[in-house]
């Protein structure tokens, strides 16, 4: 694969292929991350500088607080990232941040830098949609090429993509109200688990029955999903113990099931009805260990399934270098600017 991309004040042209090193910055939410990748595949360096232990006092993350831990943080993560790939600024063939969605003074840490770096090397630049990097994480260390079925799970997203190939990408359905990611954060509250909930609430269902309660699973048509009415039924039936012992592995094994169950029928359909014969899963709660589960049943109906190992799950900077090497709907110009919704 060669592109030929111009530089940030010039038009310059450098040609990006599978030898060429692309530095990846992510600083979307609460995480301050710098990669160096190979050819789109091959992680050279990885560095991530996490602030869940500054935002679990508050119990989420603080905007304000974040950009200032980015500001703080962001030289240092670029500096352990040339130094681990034992590479110079000048050895970098493209520079590429993430520019949204995401918190709007966070990213702009991230975007200032990277073009900065252009700037000072004239190399590109390459914005990228934080969305379409969950996708990429899949192409590291694969051989993934569309077409495939993805579904992104994340905090703020959930969504079944159809990738038809680098550059044509549809939405088949999201969600109508709470993300996944949401909707576990609000329910680990509910049960009175401290922040970050959703990992935590995986890991007490791992040890309760699923088929303790039944919760209501939503009546979406087509692919689109909606998690605020579970989330409803979870708090009405956390209140009806009203002071007793409240089974909390079942409660979490319960509400674990019916989500899981209701993405892994949606998949399912699109991959029929598609004929797609490649699903991914990508986003932070690609990491939860039933929805992995039973994405992974499908390569027992002949289905080849990717994800990305943990680290690759939440933000980091090596899906965004990824991203900017093999999708073509990246933002080159260098007037883009951030934006905190898709």
């Amino acid at each position: 694969m060669n592109k030929i991309k111009n530089t940030l004040f010039s038009n310059k042209p450098v040609t990006i292929n599978e030898n060429s090193l692309i530095m990846g910055i992510e600083s979307s939410c609460d995480e301050t991350a710098c990669a160096i990748v190979k050819g789109g595949r091959e992680v050279i360096a990885n560095v991530v500088a996490s602030q869940i232990k500054i935002h679990e006092q508050y119990g989420g993350v603080i905007p304000e607080i974040a950009a200032r831990e980015h500001l703080e943080a962001i030289n240092v993560v670029i500096e352990e990232a040339l130094k681990q790939a034992g590479v110079s600024g000048n050895e970098i063939s493209a520079f590429a941040s993430t520019i949204g969605p995401g918190l709007v003074g966070c990213l702009l840490v991230g975007m200032n830098a990277a073009k900065t770096l252009s700037l000072v090397y004239d190399k590109p630049f390459i914005g990228v949609n934080h969305l379409n990097a969950h996708l990429a994480a899949n192409f590291i260390d694969t051989n993934l090429e569309p077409p495939f079925i993805a579904l992104l799970v994340s905090g703020g997203h959930t969504q079944i993509i159809k990738v038809s190939s680098y550059s044509e990408m549809e939405i088949m359905g999201e969600t109508i109200d709470d993300a996944v990611g949401e909707a576990y954060d609000k329910v680990a509250r509910l049960i009175g688990l401290p922040y970050p909930g959703g990992p935590k609430l995986d890991k007490l269902a791992q040890e309760g029955n699923p088929h303790a309660f039944k919760l209501p699973e939503a009546k979406v048509g087509g692919y689109d999903f909606s998690f605020s009415g579970l989330k409803t039924a979870v708090l009405r039936l956390v209140k009806s113990f009203d002071g007793k012992e409240m089974p909390v592995k079942d409660i979490c094994a319960s509400f674990q099931e019916c989500v899981s169950s209701t993405l892994f029928k949606k998949v399912r359909n699109a991959l029929l009805e598609t004929g797609y014969k490649q699903v991914v899963l990508a986003g932070g709660v690609a990491a939860n260990s039933e929805i992995r589960k039973k994405i992974f049943n499908l390569k027992n109906e002949g289905f080849e399934v990717y994800a990305p190992i943990m680290k690759y799950c939440t933000d980091n900077a090596s899906m965004v270098a990824s991203s900017a090497y093999f999708f073509e709907n990246t933002f080159d110009d260098v007037n883009v600017e951030v934006f905190s919704r898709a």
